[in-house]
């Protein structure tokens, strides 16, 4: 059984914004072509594009996202997180904002398989408690 195409964008989406977010002054396009070259060994182009989507639309909106998450994460400053855990909760926080179309359940289950695949073992509490509080404010939970 294959992994669905969007959680495979996700997956990619998530290292991408972790590259970007390590090596600042890459550019998006740049990073998601290093991802397909060292990491993509089956290219599929419906997880790429999806992916794309998720990587651009959480960079333009970078800045309110952080806010968002910044708001809901009561004792945690955005520097202070594991680069991994942030960026999962901005690719959750872009989809919950942005992505109507996505249910809300959708999106937390999904960060909190990415945090589990990726994170460290306090991690899927973490991304889920900040998702909860972010989701109530956003649409309902």
């Amino acid at each position: 059984m294959g992994v669905g195409v969007r959680r495979r964008g996700r997956w990619c989406a998530l290292q991408v914004l972790y590259g970007l977010d390590v090596n600042k002054g890459t550019s998006s396009a740049q990073a998601l072509l290093h991802y397909r070259d060292s990491f993509d060994t089956e290219p599929d182009p419906r997880s790429e594009s999806f992916a794309t989507g998720l990587v651009n639309g959480t960079l333009e909106r970078l800045a309110e996202i952080d806010d968002i998450i910044q708001s809901a994460s009561r004792n945690w400053r955005l520097d202070r997180m594991s680069c991994v855990d942030r960026n999962i909760l901005r690719l959750a926080t872009y989809e919950l904002g942005y992505a109507p179309e996505v249910p809300t359940k959708v999106v937390i289950n999904e960060a909190v398989e990415l945090a589990k695949r990726y994170g460290t073992g306090e991690a899927p509490a973490f991304v889920n408690g900040i998702l909860v509080r972010i989701a109530q404010g956003l649409r309902l939970a």
